[in-house]
């Protein structure tokens, strides 16, 4: 049977799925392209999916994407990894600072020697090298550059292999989930408009390789399928606000996520919030001053 539609129009179309080869498997090294491997670390839950995946790019003088957490078995795996490759890890990088991504990178570089390189200081990450949009990284066997993309994280980098055109996602683009924005922090308005601009890449994207979950091809449908399940939601809220007039987050998100397990509310909650204030930046609702909690007021539009 299936979910009933949240108040105030249909269910967000599902993701497609577009999933290459192996499902991550923690501690196992899977061989995705040329010169890109991935070795999932032991941190699975609802938030982290099969858990987070560490990426080891190039031959020789490697590089590794998002070390995860700091556990020292999954780091010396990562390091014995690299070895089994037949290179040795010289640059530690980083998507973004949450927990399941960064808190691994200063003791991976301890152990190895390696360059540690972010957006910016921030959670206890202390880059070496902190970058920008643009910033290359150009070793023997690749080069990665980075796209800064807030929207999940404000100090968000997607990093993408130039020639094989594999986009290391972090937590951007998932598989087969929409990741939670978080405000703060976290930014709608900026998140969607990220996502818009991969679309935009030439040349054109030929797979993802995301944080959580499997390789993805298709990755123009993937992210269309993203960026039309967030719009839809947005609608979603827009309607569930116009029939109560105002209403605090609590009061919305029972109805704007029906089809969501209810175990799930006080994360999606995060989410709601977001197209809230992106609704009130596009001038479809008012945040209401002095309420305990965030509550917002539709604008009604003439017609």
């Amino acid at each position: 049977m299936s979910s009933p539609a949240p108040a105030g129009g249909h269910r967000p179309p599902p993701l497609p799925d577009t999933g290459i080869g192996p499902a991550p498997e923690p501690g196992r090294l899977d061989r995705l392209v040329p010169g890109l491997a991935r070795l999932t670390a032991p941190n699975p839950g609802v938030m982290t999916g099969p858990g987070t995946n560490t990426y080891l790019v190039g031959d020789g003088q490697m590089a590794v994407v998002d070390p995860g957490p700091q556990d020292p078995l999954h780091l010396e795996a990562v390091e014995a990894a690299a070895a089994r490759l037949g290179g040795t890890i010289r640059w530690v990088l980083v998507t973004h600072t949450h927990p399941d991504h960064a808190p691994g990178a200063a003791a991976l570089a301890a152990r190895t020697g390696a360059e540690v390189v972010g957006f910016a200081a921030r959670e206890g990450f202390a880059p070496d090298r902190a970058v920008g949009e643009g910033w290359v990284l150009e070793a023997p066997s690749f080069r990665l550059r980075a796209l800064h993309t807030p929207g999940h994280a404000s100090d968000h980098l997607c990093w993408l292999m130039e020639g094989p055109q594999v986009l290391l996602s972090g937590d951007h683009v998932m598989d087969g989930v929409t990741v939670v924005i978080a405000p703060p922090d976290g930014d709608m308005t900026a998140y969607v408009a990220n996502l818009r601009r991969l679309l935009a890449l030439d040349p054109p994207l030929a797979a993802i390789a995301p944080g959580h979950g499997r390789l993805l091809g298709r990755p123009a449908d993937v992210v269309e399928a993203v960026v039309a399940h967030r719009l839809a939601r947005e609608e979603l809220v827009a309607g569930a606000l116009a029939q109560a007039g105002q209403a605090t987050l609590d009061e919305l998100v029972a109805l704007v996520y029906a089809d969501v397990d209810a175990g799930l509310h006080a994360i999606a909650r995060a989410s709601l919030w977001a197209h809230l204030r992106k609704l009130a930046g596009d001038g479809r609702a008012v945040e209401l001053a002095g309420a305990p909690s965030p509550a917002y007021r539709a604008v009604r539009t003439p017609g």
